[in-house]
């Protein structure tokens, strides 16, 4: 049995569906495509699919190795390529991860040029605002919001995001400006659950002096989204990323407030995990997201001058 074969057989029944498909497409017979797995789940000693009269399943272990043989098979044929002095057309999955609403904002959209660039990729996007371990969530490639805690990761930033204190000219005119971030303590706030905003934190120019803010909230939200429209509705004062209330201080429907007290902008890199030989699609998509992405965040990270 030639085990890379056997892969490529495995990968074309989970990509089709059924053994006969996959036999179709390999235009091979159906009785060589199924011996070939069956003597590759014995290699393993494991099984890999769970055959039914209607479709194919994979185990456990089977996806798994689906996952990795689909890696081996693209790299494969990358180096049968570069070997033969051909040139390389990236090709296959990507999996990018990103905090979902970066991802909605400024990931996307470039995602989605550099997808109408390679018609030959595909992308698979997970959007989560936890911390993605590229192992276990197999990703390619990840943006993170934050400062950085693994150092086995190729990290290239890309901007920085302020965190910002808004309220509407309504509430600002019913309540006043509030001057120290203790003033927060006597007004209704708005409160987004993210467990990189929460408490509100605040740190003091001149003095280096840090404050938090754990107030018991008016409203307490799951999404930048909900905080940010409560406050335009003056329900109260809300702690978000600049990017997520730019649109609504541009229009004058919120303002910025406790400038002063305002934290280090938050960094934002593109990370990968450092190997040997990088798959073309990945580099092809690092080289173009990079600088794309900085473009996208150029106007952010700048604290105004009191």
């Amino acid at each position: 049995m030639d085990r890379l074969e056997a892969m490529a057989m495995l990968v074309a029944a989970v990509e089709e569906g059924s053994l006969s498909a996959a036999a179709r497409k390999l235009n091979i017979p159906v009785a060589t495509l199924t011996r070939n797995v069956n003597d590759l789940e014995s290699a393993l000693g494991t099984r890999l699919l769970v055959r039914t009269t209607r479709k194919l399943a994979l185990t456990d272990a089977g996806d798994e190795y689906v996952v990795v043989a689909k890696r081996i098979l693209e790299e494969v044929d990358e180096l049968e390529r570069r070997a033969a002095g051909e040139f390389t057309t990236p090709r296959g999955e990507l999996v990018v991860a990103s905090p979902v609403q970066v991802a909605r904002l400024r990931v996307l959209p470039v995602i989605n040029q550099f997808l109408a660039l390679h018609p030959e990729i595909r992308i698979r996007l997970i959007q989560s605002d936890r911390v993605i371990d590229l192992v276990d969530e197999r990703a390619d490639v990840a943006i993170r919001v934050g400062r950085l805690r693994d150092s086995s990761l190729i990290a290239t930033r890309v901007g920085t995001l302020r965190v910002v204190t808004v309220a509407s000219p309504a509430f600002l005119q019913k309540y006043g400006r509030p001057q120290t971030p203790d003033d927060l303590r006597n007004l209704p706030c708005v409160v987004f659950d993210s467990p990189s905003l929460s408490p509100w934190r605040y740190l003091c120019r001149h003095t280096g002096q840090a404050f938090t803010v754990a107030d018991t909230p008016r409203l307490l939200v799951s999404s930048p989204d909900a905080a940010v429209d409560a406050a335009i509705d003056s329900i109260g004062v809300t702690f978000v990323l600049e990017h997520d209330v730019h649109d609504a201080i541009i229009a004058g429907k919120l303002q910025t407030i406790l400038q002063a007290f305002e934290i280090e902008p938050i960094p934002i890199h593109v990370v990968y995990l450092s190997r040997e030989g990088i798959p073309a699609k990945l580099r092809r998509f690092i080289d173009y997201a990079v600088p794309q992405l900085r473009k996208l965040l150029a106007e952010f990270g700048r604290i105004p001058a009191e």
